[in-house]
């Protein structure tokens, strides 16, 4: 017993030494490097509840509805724990279960806690359990080979090119269980995820099968592995399947999943955003390791066409709801626009990356404004219910729900809010990058010496950055302070929006008092200082009421404005009006208008205030306009506190706005409904489209 135990041991010891050795051998990398949000604690008043609020609310409900839905049971009938069917509407239900696993692993990081990871452990024994001898994992097709959903085919792999979802889900599966490794030091989740990684290395590749992913994850979840194993199979075949797009796989989708030509041609970003913004983050880490510039060039022809023509002034992508993704240039409806949160994590993912590769503030300027809009709008303040789409208007029809049948945007928010921290720096040998200003603590080897920074801040309310620099012993190196592309004149790189108005002051910078000495490199200033203990540096970002408008050639902006305080979008919402309508307000261009924090409000926020005139219709020919109090929030918050009118974009005069109709028997009529109907305003609001693609205007359909 003893010899079987000291053998046990040895292969242990043998596979650990494995993995640090292999990983060892992965040299190459982006030439910025990640500052993990493990090096980074947060303390302020906006994130660090957020994080806690994931860990003790958002995480449990979803594991709740994981079993309530029976994404669980799935795993327990494909591993014959119990009799039954597949009991969810979509094969890629498993991710479900990845998704928040991984997030999970990242919360146990910053919030120690037993019983979840306890959970964690009962669940990854249910996946290996449900995992076929080979090392394939997908519950739809072992539960009943014979009578799969209809987007499985008969044979594995048939219909991956389409909407099998196979590859998607090991992608999912890699991230998790690496993120799991990471997090516990345990090898139950990475072993079940190398033996799929290995099944996929012997089916796919030069001279075997040939497909390309529906649904793309799997290149970023190959990598995440190729980096703890330091197999380079796993970045081989990451990249085989990046260069098998435009390769006329059967059943392909074309530009629907970016499938039209091969990635190093693509110039333009089409099809479906998730699937888009997770190829391009792919493509990123293949690039940054072997050096492919080809990759390089491609996405970087990409990100040009989304902040030139295919971006909201939220950092939302995905203007189409139809095939939840791209539209043409220009086309950026408010109402119906998409904007799925998921497309804000990927688009996190993939502007993260290009810093990374390019070191240039730009990429953060969209990152960031993803982060304090598009992104968190996606989830309520209470962490329990959720936005799929996240639109720029509403007549009452949007309202956040507890989960979804295609639950991918919760389960992505799971994972995302831990994180958060990990965005904040970024390091070379000798260098610093600060990214985003939220009170914390972090440690950080720099210069092969262990320095700890701590930033306090009341950002994004207040624009007062303090850093104290504790370094271990004296450390020559650079800070490079991101200077918000918010404190430009465009609040967003690209052509699509500018400010109307220019800054009334500038950024000011001190070191230990003293205006301190730096140059501009790429969107940050540059402070080179031979750093002792007890250096601090301050950061003043003057906090301005500023106006957006948008490109001409956007005709759902025309006549209208948008307003930005910090990172920062507002909007108007019905709660804070009388009448409760914000659709037909005018807010003129010279009008004055004031912020002040409101502690007890939607969690605590900065709200503005003024003067406004509304808009009511006399008759089909005229207008008449009366002056109201003028309230905005921040988008974020929006839709916390029931439905209704919503707006971001706001009439500079009344032929842009949406006057409320005359009196009439229509519009004074009640509409009641049997079911969930939430458009009937649609039926006797007496706004006329402008035509049959008129996307600003709601319908009611059964």
């Amino acid at each position: 017993m003893k010899r079987f135990q000291i053998t046990i041991l040895l292969i242990i010891l043998a596979v650990l030494l494995n993995f640090e050795v292999q990983s060892q051998s992965v040299t190459r990398d982006y030439p910025i490097r990640p500052v993990p949000f493990t090096s980074v604690k947060v303390t302020d008043d906006f994130w660090a509840p957020r994080i806690k609020l994931n860990h003790d609310v958002t995480i449990p409900i979803a594991l709740k509805q994981c079993y309530i839905t029976g994404r669980v049971d799935n795993f327990k009938v494909a591993a014959k724990l119990q009799d039954g069917k597949f009991c969810t509407e979509y094969p890629f239900d498993d991710t479900d279960i990845y998704k928040i696993i991984e997030g999970a692993s990242y919360s146990l990081q910053t919030t120690p806690d037993a019983k979840l990871d306890a959970r964690l452990d009962t669940l990854i024994d249910l996946v290996g359990k449900a995992q076929e001898t080979d090392g394939y994992l997908y519950t739809n097709r072992t539960i009943d080979p014979l009578h799969t959903h209809e987007w499985a085919g008969a044979e594995r792999w048939e219909k991956e090119s389409d909407l099998s979802h196979e590859l998607y889900n090991s992608g999912h599966l890699f991230e998790a269980a690496v993120a799991h490794y990471q997090a516990t030091g345990k090898h139950s989740f990475l072993d079940i995820a190398i033996k799929n990684a290995d099944l996929l290395v012997k089916t796919f590749g030069p001279g075997k099968l040939l497909r390309s992913p529906g649904h793309q994850v799997v290149e970023m979840g190959l990598v995440k592995m190729y980096r703890i194993t330091g197999k380079k199979e796993y970045l081989d075949l990451a990249k085989f399947f990046l260069d098998s797009r435009g390769q006329n796989s059967p059943h392909t989708r074309g530009e629907y999943s970016q499938d039209h030509v091969p990635v190093t041609a693509q110039t333009e970003a089409v099809g479906h955003s998730v699937r888009a913004t997770y190829m391009y983050s792919g493509m990123a880490d293949v690039a940054a390791i072997t050096g492919d510039m080809d990759y390089l060039h491609a996405i970087d022809k990409i990100w040009d066409d989304i902040i030139n023509y295919k971006l909201y002034i939220t950092g939302g992508i995905g203007a189409a709801a139809g095939h939840e993704g791209f539209g043409p240039k220009y086309e950026l409806p408010n109402m119906s626009a998409y904007n799925e949160t998921c497309a804000s994590i990927g688009n996190i993912y993939w502007n993260y990356r290009l810093f990374l590769l390019h070191g240039d503030s730009k990429y953060y300027d969209v990152l960031e404004q993803i982060l304090y809009n598009g992104m968190i709008s996606g989830v309520s303040q209470s962490g329990d219910h959720f936005f799929y789409p996240n639109p720029l208007e509403s007549m009452g029809q949007h309202s956040r729900s507890e989960w979804f049948g295609c639950a991918c945007c919760p389960s992505n928010v799971c994972r995302f809010i831990p994180s958060v921290p990990g965005y904040m720096y970024g390091q070379t040998d000798s260098r610093l990058y600060v990214n985003l200003f939220i009170q914390s603590k972090a440690t950080i080897n720099l210069n092969n010496q262990k320095l700890e920074i701590e930033q306090t801040t009341k950002y994004p309310w207040e624009g007062e950055v303090k850093f104290s620099i504790n370094p271990e012993k004296e450390n020559s190196f650079e800070l490079a302070l991101r200077i918000p592309g918010w404190l430009s004149e465009k609040p967003l790189p690209g052509d699509l929006y500018a400010f109307n108005d220019q800054p009334k002051s500038k950024f000011l910078l001190k070191l230990n008092g003293k205006p301190a000495g730096y140059k501009l490199e790429n969107g940050y200033a540059i402070v080179s200082n031979q750093w002792k203990k007890g250096d601090v540096v301050s950061f003043s970002l003057p906090m301005e009421i500023r106006r957006v408008t948008a490109n001409d050639k956007v005709i759902s902006d025309n006549e209208k404005i948008a307003l930005m305080r910090g990172p920062m979008v507002y909007c108007a919402e019905w709660p804070d009006y009388q009448d409760k309508h914000v659709l037909n307000l005018i807010l003129e261009k010279d009008v004055v208008l004031k912020s002040k924090y409101y502690p007890e409000m939607l969690g605590g926020i900065v709200v503005l205030n003024g003067k406004a005139k509304n808009t009511v219709r006399v008759n089909e020919t005229s207008t008449k306009e009366s002056e109201v109090k003028f309230t905005a929030i921040p988008y974020y918050s929006w839709a916390n506190r029931g439905s209704g009118e919503m707006a971001v974009w706001f009439a500079t005069k009344a032929s842009a706005s949406k006057p409320l109709p005359a009196p009439t028997v229509a519009s004074e009529s009640k509409i009641t409904s049997e079911g969930n109907l939430k458009a009937t305003v649609a039926i006797n609001d007496q706004i006329l489209p402008k035509n049959s693609n008129d996307r600003d205007a709601i319908y009611c359909h059964w």
